[in-house]
């Protein structure tokens, strides 16, 4: 009996997905629920497991492919694991004189690559025979063509570096000095120039999503800086308790977090957002925090954060960024959201204009930390870490005097965090 792997529905709002990785190769068992292909979507990647036990029997979706809601990716014999080399020896004397064997090992070689493998062979003019294979059942894999390259180039930069010996004089026919030898034009580097990767699925819809931003929303961005002062000094003097206690240490994307849920009770109209012709005002605070991860920038959404603790927000932000580094995000922990914040200062950035999230009307941009000279009210001159805050806001429902009332609430609660916990 032959089962199909079928393309699971993964959200309302997905309508198709690519084929990440096949992780069996044809021939091999399966278990009933064992993980057998990756897909990617928009939104998030997700596993596909085995419907039945045995052996897949056929792949019908190469890796790249993009597939429908709905398709078939393969198929599986089902109980065929046990019976399966005894049916091959069976099979061997019937058909062997029908089978055409490739012409040369080049040609066994293509015909187990996927497609992007196959690709990248052909444009850097390889031979894949020479070229060891660390992919599952023996398989090319893309790491392993560019391995061979770059390894290929090594060599031939070294031998293009040897110095090259003099010629011997044998004998002085004049005394004036030899013309100077013609510059010499370093000799090409063999290989392509650029490469050509296909952008994922997740990097596509995130494009989207920040064109339709700019295209739609009046956005306008607006700047202040806080003294970080106060807020490393309480981590400085609590992190060993705190994180004896819960866990996990005290950091600063929970500070901001709670700042903003302060800040935005005061000026409700950075956390609404327009639908047609009216305006959505949300009285509940879920923060987006936005994680840069290889496949693309995702934003997990932290739930009711006003009703959350210091401990509670570190602890989600903490299993957020993990399981986004390894594509393991539940397709609702990345929906909805009624504000954003992004720290690119994790990175070394100093200032930005960070574009909103849509439909949300306001998005907080973090930045690094740097000791800079400030004047004090005495009117003295110290060196105090400085971070300088952006707010990007959609002038069509916020106005400027709201979005610097709303940084200037924030810096407040961050220059001194009592205020958080004492609400004021």
């Amino acid at each position: 009996m032959t089962t199909e792997i079928i393309v699971p529905t993964v959200g309302e709002s997905i309508t198709e997905a690519t084929v990440l990785k096949w992780l069996k190769g044809v021939g091999e068992s399966v278990a009933l629920d064992e993980p057998l292909v990756e897909l990617e979507t928009d939104k998030v990647t997700v596993e596909v497991n085995a419907p039945a036990a045995g052996v897949l029997e056929q792949i019908l979706a190469e890796e790249e492919v993009d597939v429908e809601i709905g398709a078939i990716l393969g198929t599986i014999a089902e109980g065929a694991a046990a019976d399966t080399a005894a049916k091959t020896e069976e099979v061997k004397p019937e058909v062997k004189e029908d089978v055409q064997k490739p012409a040369t090992a080049e040609q066994a070689s293509n015909d187990s690559m996927a497609p992007s493998v196959r690709r990248l062979v052909e444009e850097h003019d390889l031979d894949p025979t020479t070229i060891e294979a660390t992919g599952k059942g023996g398989r090319l894999t893309k790491g392993d063509i560019l391995a061979n390259f770059n390894a290929n180039k090594a060599q031939r930069e070294s031998r293009q570096a040897e110095p090259v010996a003099a010629p011997e004089t044998t004998s002085v026919e004049t005394l004036s000095p030899a013309p100077a030898p013609a510059a010499q034009i370093p000799p090409a580097v063999a290989g392509p120039r650029e490469e050509v990767v296909r952008m994922t699925r997740l990097r596509k819809r995130v494009a989207e999503r920040l064109k339709d931003a700019q295209n739609t929303a009046a956005m306008l961005t607006t700047f202040n800086e806080v003294d970080m002062t106060a807020s490393m000094e309480m981590r400085s003097n609590h992190n060993e308790a705190f994180q004896k206690k819960h866990g996990v240490k005290v950091g600063f994307m929970s500070i901001f977090a709670k700042a903003c849920v302060v800040a935005l009770q005061e000026y409700p109209a950075i956390n609404a957002e327009i639908r047609g012709d009216e305006i959505i005002y949300k009285n509940y605070y879920d923060i987006g925090i936005a994680v840069g991860t290889e496949q693309g920038l995702v934003v997990p959404v932290v739930r009711d954060v006003g009703s959350m603790s210091f401990a509670d927000i570190e602890k989600q932000i903490r299993d957020y960024g993990a399981r986004a580094r390894e594509g393991q995000l539940a397709l609702d922990e990345l929906q909805g959201g009624t504000f954003t914040i992004t720290n690119g200062g994790v990175y070394g950035s100093m200032m930005s204009t960070p574009i909103l999230n849509a439909p949300q009307s306001g998005i907080l941009g973090m930045h690094n930390i740097v000791q800079r000279p400030m004047v004090m009210p005495d009117g003295s001159i110290q060196a105090r870490p400085m971070m300088y805050l952006a707010l990007t806001y959609d002038h069509r429902i916020v106005d400027g005097r709201e979005a610097v009332g709303f940084l200037v609430r924030i810096k407040e609660c961050v220059e001194d965090p009592r205020r958080i916990m004492l609400d004021m």
